[in-house]
């Protein structure tokens, strides 16, 4: 599974505009909500983002190193959906080294795809560990370029 074929310039946002956690998660989730349901279709976006707080609850999806990869699983989509996000202005997150956050990738997905659902976590974590990778996301000027980059690395 690549996280290029997860990820398209609709539900990229270079910059993001909101400067608290909760906002975040609510403009991440607007991003998916349009074609997030079955057949593509719409689903309401306070659906994605209550299975999404539920999961913040349980423990800061705040991994470290101005990273996060907030995500829930929901009844109301029935196939994996990623968005992304670049904040210009570091937001205080409650991550788990206490440190703000630049990047953000959210995940929702059905109940019934949980080992997809790990795995795509996975990839994401497993690829923001360099740190020239993540250097070059939060300086990418535009959704295109940000996608450019996901696609260049996991083709290397």
């Amino acid at each position: 599974m690549l996280l290029s074929e997860l990820l398209s310039a609709e539900r990229v946002k270079v910059p993001l505009a909101s400067r608290t956690k909760s906002d975040v998660l609510r403009e991440l989730v607007a991003l998916v909500a349009p074609s997030a349901g079955r057949r593509g279709e719409a689903v309401d976006p306070e659906s994605i983002l209550e299975s999404v707080r539920e999961r913040e609850l349980v423990l800061s999806t705040g991994i470290g190193d101005g990273v996060a990869i907030p995500h829930g699983k929901t009844p109301h989509v029935d196939q994996l959906v990623l968005a992304a996000g670049v904040a210009h202005e570091p937001v205080d997150f409650d991550a788990l080294d206490g440190k703000p956050v630049q990047l953000f990738f959210l995940l929702v997905g059905p109940e019934s795809a949980a080992g997809a659902h790990v795995k795509a976590l996975s990839r994401i974590s497993r690829l923001l560990r360099r740190e020239s990778l993540r250097a070059s996301l939060v300086a990418a000027q535009s959704a295109p370029d940000f996608l450019r980059l996901i696609r260049d690395l996991e083709v290397a």
